[in-house]
């Protein structure tokens, strides 16, 4: 089994121009998922990481950390169609292919090593990590809702881990939640960390399909490839050291340097 694990790094961003070489408390964002995803593929060693990006700045700054980059379409708008170009311009085609965002340097340490097992082992065609919420991170997220209503995704997922429904809003609605709270039930809600693993004829048949309805509907992308007959594996994690899924504005930037004052750098 061939392995690639790219992340994508892409200059353009309405809101945060130039995003990868931002810095957060001294080190740019690149620096940091490519310190994290070193850290977290370290009991993985058959696998390659690669930096596909659109910019030769961005280029250059993947390769002061010694990481192998490589130039990909700039036309490419997607992260996965730019993980899927990647894979194209490697050594060896990849069997499986890891979508490793490039905003998101503070995700569960543990979240690309399971969703490798997940599809070294399984039959799945794509593999996603979920956090399982607590009832005080459930009201936590209803009450961020009301200021941003499309700021986080939940997942509804079957007993055996097969995602069933993604949505911005918060699934599955709960009856009866005061007795279910009661009786010390844990929470039925999941949340969904953005980051896939495909097998390789999973994201060249997602890359190859017309955007759904229901995927720009919603603006989860996951959806195509439910649409597309794709069985979807969520695999659960612990939840992240900060709750920050990505480095979207510079007000996210000021959050996560105020966690890191707070709480350590946790790459460091």
């Amino acid at each position: 089994m061939s392995l690639l694990v790219v992340i994508p790094a892409r200059a353009e961003s309405s809101r945060l121009p130039l995003k990868p070489l931002r810095p957060i408390a001294g080190v740019s964002l690149l620096h940091r998922t490519i310190a994290f995803a070193r850290h977290a593929l370290s009991d993985v060693p058959e696998a390659d990481l690669v930096v596909a990006t659109d910019d030769p700045r961005i280029l250059s700054h993947a390769q002061e950390a010694g990481c192998e980059a490589v130039m990909t379409d700039p036309a490419i708008a997607s992260g996965s169609g730019r993980a899927l170009a990647a894979a194209r311009a490697a050594r060896e085609l990849p069997d499986i292919i890891i979508n490793l965002q490039g905003d998101a340097p503070f995700q569960p340490l543990g979240a690309p090593s399971a969703i490798i097992r997940a599809l070294s082992s399984g039959d799945g065609d794509v593999a996603t990590p979920v956090v399982r919420l607590t009832w005080d991170a459930l009201d936590a997220m209803r009450d961020h809702k009301k200021r941003e209503p499309f700021s986080g995704t939940t997942c509804a997922r079957a007993a055996d881990g097969r995602a069933l429904w993604f949505s911005k809003m918060i699934v599955p609605a709960i009856r009866n939640e005061d007795a279910l709270r009661a009786s010390g039930e844990p929470c039925p809600v999941w949340r969904h960390i953005g980051l896939y693993g495909y097998r390789r004829h999973a994201l060249e048949r997602f890359e190859a399909a017309e955007p759904t309805e229901l995927e720009r509907l919603e603006g989860l992308e996951q959806l195509r490839l439910l649409e597309l007959g794709l069985r979807i594996e969520t695999v659960q994690v612990s939840p992240a050291l900060f709750d920050i899924s990505g480095i979207d504005t510079p007000a996210d930037i000021v959050r996560a340097e105020a966690l890191i004052a707070a709480h350590g750098d946790p790459h460091h």
